[in-house]
């Protein structure tokens, strides 16, 4: 059995179609048909089953997969730990965030640790809160910004690293545009633009608004705080966003106001697995991160 097998067979079991395996893996569609054949025979079991134009794991298919999965991945760490062990400052870090922080946090710090090690490479997974966990969970990436913080998730652990206020953005027409402070109650009346179902920005605004005795009335849907931005500044309807998403500039801008009650904040965190030791360079990277937003960060707000 080779290692190349292994890598035909999990990739033709992700895509579930041998044409689109060989695509991504840049080899010819019947070297890939050929290896799995190869590796039916050396196993003695049928791997997948023809279902219309796609392939379907067998039951033993699936119970390979799971194993052939670890295999790799537990190769995966140790040439990475070998790399480490020759030369830390040329690692790579696998990083998971989501689109809220995208804009301007991670390439942010990611700027500032490259100043110092300039050398490491990273490796980004964007995603929603349970694409994030799930990426942890199975092995996928190192270490996540991630929002809100779970407190109590059994596999995975961390610390949080920032809370951060919430302000009311509103159009800048809006009759409350040119105030200092708000109370949300206030919005009551108002149509919101929330984020879609699976962000965690939307129940954090949901909760706030029913906490200020109202339930906000949707207007319109959006997954990107630029999209919720451009939509408020247009005049489409009210929202509330982190401090931190509204700091770019550009022609179309809503108004923001700090808001006075109730008090609308959201925790972002750093996870790693729990029971396992990070990568060296993911550990001088978490090390940075913790330094970075107890000085730095905390200082500007």
């Amino acid at each position: 059995m080779e290692l190349r097998q292994l890598h035909y067979f999990v990739k033709v079991a992700k895509k579930e179609h041998v044409t689109q395996a060989a695509e991504e893996l840049h080899v010819a569609q019947s070297a890939v048909s050929r290896q799995i054949h190869q590796l039916e025979e050396e196993l003695g079991v049928k791997l997948f089953l023809q279902k219309g134009r796609n392939l379907q794991l067998t039951p033993a298919g699936q119970l390979f997969l799971k194993r052939a999965e670890v295999i790799l991945s537990d190769l995966e760490k140790a040439v990475i730990e070998i790399h480490e062990f020759m030369d830390p400052e040329r690692g790579e870090i696998r990083l998971g965030f989501p689109h809220s922080l995208g804009m301007s946090l991670v390439p942010q710090v990611v700027a500032a640790f490259r100043k110092q090690h300039p050398k490491v490479k990273f490796r980004f997974k964007q995603g929603m809160f349970p694409t994030l966990l799930r990426d942890m969970v199975q092995g996928d990436i190192d270490l996540a910004f991630i929002s809100p913080f779970p407190d109590d998730h059994q596999s995975v652990c961390g610390e949080v690293l920032l809370t951060e206020h919430l302000l009311a953005i509103l159009p800048p027409s809006h009759p409350l545009a040119g105030k200092e402070e708000i109370d949300l109650a206030e919005l009551k009346d108002e149509t919101f633009v929330m984020f879609s179902e699976g962000y965690s920005l939307r129940p954090i605004v949901w909760e706030a608004c029913l906490e200020a005795g109202f339930v906000p009335k949707v207007g319109f849907e959006g997954e990107e705080t630029d999209t919720i931005r451009g939509l408020v500044a247009a005049g489409m309807g009210v929202s509330l966003l982190p401090d931190m998403a509204l700091r770019q500039t550009g022609p179309l801008q809503p108004a923001k106001v700090r808001i006075r009650t109730p008090s609308v904040t959201r925790t972002i965190g750093l996870i790693r697995r729990s029971n396992e030791k990070l990568p060296l360079v993911a550990k001088v990277f978490q090390a940075f991160l913790i330094d970075y937003f107890n000085n730095t960060l905390q200082d500007n707000h």
